[in-house]
């Protein structure tokens, strides 16, 4: 609201004469003069600046973290899937209000990144035209785009937000918190601190800190220094331009993809460009539609309030390490001129590096990822039919040297063995009772190979049954 105060939404052109001389002279828009002010001549505006920038950041940040917590312990199962939805329109649509805020102030960085953006909308066929058309009001840059990007930053998202926060925060309050296995939590009871005066006075004091983290580095740590880089000009580029951390994985995609282009009956079609966006959208797809797919895969239809422990869902524990890998290395790939010159590296290196990593990295994450998951389930199988290691080395009377296990409690027995194990899905008889061959479908084949990846003997260990632990415990081998 402080800056709304004295931000011009104008790409009127004037000439400066602010307190910043060496801007003195220059031709720029209202936009960007107005924001010179705020950062020199308004009291405050430089801290409110960028507080508001970094905590844009951290914002998008926090969202990522907790939607990455909901992934990994499976929180977003049934009856949370519309819920998971709605954090993901929420992370989407902060990526679009922190891309068209710090698009505002008209510099050469931003306007780089603008142009970027039409550039991308222009490979869209039959439609990019109109849409770029519609959006800047004409050819780029237009006179309007500054101002109808200021309406959708302050008023059209912020106010989508707000509706999916208080729907997000409704449904939470209806459905209840998750919680990890232990005992007495079933799926019928929640366990836990009530709301008021717990977890008021926790987040309370969350945003307090949060607040003071974000207030000093807004004070030690310049972002966006706009009278640096100077108004924007469609002739030029400015050096090191890159996006914020949340858009990097688009322009990775681009900077990355090899510039393809075909022409069909008269018109060129960019690849180089188009493959990106669908591979991004694709990409984001993925992530909103995964509760309903996994729940397609098991069959599992009932509701689930018992948070998994990622070690026992290894496959999908694997897939979201998988996807942030390919994340990270497109991250990369979005700022690959910055990578080169800070590390003496070619860029054409880079480019090649995560080219190639795009499609070797998330495959190695992901088997990597597995086979931990898999060895954290038999080191906690070991414990359970075993003990904990005590350190304690002692002598047998025959000379052998065994180490001491201690038994677990009955609560660590329970939170280790708790989680439940699904089994693959069969296709059934290749024949029915009357001995007529049975059409299965396509998709019933997919899904039974998908949860035979998910859930076969390579997907999980099997738990410790009641009679494997009486064995052990009853004397034999059991130290």
């Amino acid at each position: 609201m402080y800056l709304t105060l004295f931000f011009h939404p104008s790409m009127n052109e004037i000439e400066y004469h602010g307190s910043y001389v060496p801007l003195q002279g220059q031709l720029m828009s209202e936009a960007f003069a107005s924001t010179v002010d705020i950062s020199f001549d308004v009291r405050g505006g430089l801290l409110i600046r960028q507080i508001h920038h970094w905590a844009a950041i951290v914002f998008l940040a926090g969202m990522f973290v907790h939607m990455m917590r909901v992934f990994f312990t499976g929180a977003f199962r049934k009856p949370r899937e519309v819920n998971w939805l709605f954090g993901f329109l929420l992370f989407v649509l902060g990526m679009f209000t922190g891309f068209t805020g710090y698009s505002l102030p008209d510099d050469l960085l931003s306007g780089t990144g603008v142009r970027f953006t039409q550039g991308a909308i222009l490979s869209m066929p039959i439609v990019g035209t109109y849409i770029s058309m519609f959006l800047f009001g004409g050819e780029f840059p237009g006179t309007d785009f500054v101002a109808r990007f200021y309406s959708i930053h302050i008023l059209l998202l912020p106010g989508i937000m707000l509706g999916l926060v208080v729907a997000h925060l409704i449904l939470v309050f209806y459905h209840k918190h998750t919680q990890f296995a232990g005992p007495g939590k079933t799926n019928k009871n929640v366990v836990g601190m009530p709301l008021l005066p717990v977890y008021m006075a926790k987040a309370g004091g969350f945003f307090f800190l949060v607040f003071g983290f974000i207030a000093i580095l807004s004070a030690v740590a310049t972002i966006n220094p706009i009278w640096v880089l100077g108004p924007y000009r469609s002739d030029l580029v400015s050096t090191g331009a890159q996006p914020d951390w949340y858009m990097g994985f688009a322009e990775g995609l681009i900077r990355a993809m090899p510039g393809w282009e075909v022409n069909l009956w008269g018109h060129t079609l960019v690849l180089g460009v188009f493959i990106p966006l669908v591979v991004f959208g694709i990409f984001l797809a993925m992530i909103a539609l995964y509760p309903f797919i996994e729940s397609w895969v098991t069959g599992d239809k009932r509701e689930h309030h018992i948070l998994d422990r990622p070690r026992n869902a290894p496959t999908r524990t694997a897939f979201g390490v998988a996807w942030i890998t390919a994340y990270v290395i497109m991250l990369i790939g979005g700022g690959n001129d910055i990578v080169a010159t800070h590390f003496h590296l070619s860029i054409n290196a880079v480019t090649w590096f995560v080219r190639i990593g795009f499609f070797v990295g998330p495959v190695l994450a992901f088997i990597a990822t597995k086979r931990i998951c898999l060895g954290l389930q038999r080191r906690d199988k070991d414990k359970v039919l075993h003990g904990r290691e005590s350190g304690i080395i002692k002598r047998l009377p025959h000379g052998e040297f065994v180490e001491v296990h201690e038994p677990l409690s009955q609560e660590a027995l329970h939170t280790l063995t708790a989680h439940e194990q699904y089994q693959p899905a069969e296709i059934g008889p290749a024949v029915d009772e009357n001995g007529v061959e049975r059409k299965v479908k396509r998709p019933q084949k997919l899904r039974a190979k998908l949860s035979t990846a998910y859930y076969g003997e390579d997907g999980q260990i099997p738990k410790p049954t009641a009679e494997e632990y009486k064995e052990i415990t009853s004397g034999h081998g059991h130290h």
